[in-house]
């Protein structure tokens, strides 16, 4: 599997996916299409946690007092499936591996990944 959730507007996202090259995957806006419930399972079953993919960094995080619960990794499954903003951002599959995120780290095994 091939493919790239991303977000069109964020320019943090662009610049990732033109450092990255998109030939070859699929690309997903997670604004006009939401992450499929498989999708995001897959990917928590290889990252470890359904937190693992939450974007703490979102703004709604913190208007909707989020950041002051104690939230159950089912919990932050379901939140990603109903609004785009809390899956961290890019996130990429690559054959059998996911990538999340736009840490420094996070890019650089994906270009590592890409080059091998």
């Amino acid at each position: 599997m091939r493919k790239i959730y991303h977000l069109s507007t964020c320019n943090t996202c662009q610049r990732i996916l033109s450092e990255t090259g998109t030939n070859g995957f699929e690309v997903i806006d997670v604004k006009e299409q939401i992450i499929s419930s498989e999708d995001l399972d897959h990917a928590k079953a290889k990252l470890g946690s359904y937190e693992a993919l939450f974007n703490k960094r979102a703004i709604k995080y913190r208007q909707q007092g989020l950041n002051e619960q104690s939230l159950r990794d089912d919990q932050f499954r379901d939140l990603i499936l109903n609004e785009y903003t809390f899956m961290k951002r890019p996130l990429y599959f690559i054959e059998d591996e996911v990538y999340a995120g736009n840490a420094k780290k996070t890019v650089e095994h994906i270009k590592v990944h890409l080059s091998e």
